[in-house]
């Protein structure tokens, strides 16, 4: 057997914890970055008459590997392709799609388990389907609008409780251009309906009710083990959006509601993934509100769980029943 492991060869802590164990387990592994395609990756394959499956592989710069000596895929944050610097306008557009497609279509036609595969990660990866997807599973979550609509914004702010929403990027991980940099949105700090512009019609906004929260908490599952670290924010910013200010934090384990890990399993089910990363904040009354699904999320950064999910993940592309 030989887990293939798709994401970048640098800074990948999950997949860096991941190769480790398998290694350490006497796991064949195969770790590569579809970037290296077709510059540093030779790829050959075929399929005809009688042939369920393509027959082949690649020839990288230190290893090979043989399509059906794939046993498990871990799927993480593989590269951008880079073509032929010589190739430039259509001609490198041109050559960037054909290679993204020939590569991707016939790794991702392998049959067998994927955590996860590119396709349940693209329908899980967003947050309308989301939050609709863990209202039905059972879980609790935040009033939310997204409108381009300036008047409807205003007037659902002043509807909530507290009459106060934070303002949330809609696309996963949707970096802008400021002063010719990238830079990330992050959650907003509390705002009032008197605080909103008319230029929210320029585009679709989300806007969540604000949670006072106690505490937020990363719930990893891995197949049907669920892994609750409590992320508590020492720092203003931190108390907005944790990824604002990491050395402001401190961590915990915890045990999850029984009712929640229903909502959460359940909600594993409906986009039929072997891993997720979700985001809770906990109310004052001790509630679980369910605000985020990533389904490639990190969890490398609690350090009491680190190995317990890594050793899970290993589990699972071990072919283990988790």
């Amino acid at each position: 057997m030989t887990v293939l492991v798709l994401t970048r060869q640098l800074l990948d802590g999950p997949a860096d914890l991941v190769v480790h164990e398998l290694n350490r387990r006497g796991v064949p592994v195969h770790r590569a970055d579809p970037a290296e395609f077709p510059r540093r990756m030779k790829l050959a394959a075929r399929i005809g008459p009688g042939q369920a499956d393509w027959a082949g592989g690649w020839r990288g710069q230190y290893r090979d590997l043989r399509f059906d000596d794939v046993t498990a895929v871990y799927y993480r944050r593989p590269g951008p392709v880079e073509v032929d610097p010589a190739l430039t306008g259509e001609d490198a557009a041109w050559a960037r799609a054909e290679a993204r497609a020939g590569f991707t279509g016939l790794v991702q036609s392998l049959r067998c388990p994927w955590v996860n595969h590119p396709r349940q990660n693209i329908i899980a990866d967003s947050k309308p389907r989301a939050l609709a997807a863990a209202a039905r599973s059972g879980l609790r979550i935040p009033s939310t609008l997204i409108t381009n609509d300036p008047g409807e914004a205003r007037d659902f702010i002043s509807s909530l409780p507290g009459r106060l929403a934070v303002y949330k990027p809609i696309a996963p991980q949707s970096p802008i251009g400021v002063r010719g940099a990238r830079a990330t949105v992050w959650t907003s700090p509390p705002l009032t309906a008197d605080e909103l512009t008319d230029e929210i019609s320029c585009t679709a906004h989300l806007f969540q009710e604000w949670i006072a929260k106690q505490f937020e908490v990363r719930l990893t599952a891995v197949g049907n083990r669920l892994f609750a670290g409590g992320i508590h924010a020492h720092s203003d910013e931190a108390r907005i959006d944790f990824r604002r200010d990491y050395r402001a934090l401190t961590y915990t384990v915890c045990s999850v509601p029984e009712a929640v890990a229903r909502g959460v399993r359940s909600l594993m089910s409906v986009f039929n993934l072997r891993y997720a990363a979700m985001d809770f904040l906990v109310g004052p009354q001790g509630e679980w509100h369910f605000v985020d699904l990533n389904p490639n999320g990190q969890f490398g950064f609690i350090p009491e769980l680190a190995q317990p999910i890594t050793r899970s993940l290993v589990d699972l592309l071990e072919g283990e029943s988790v």
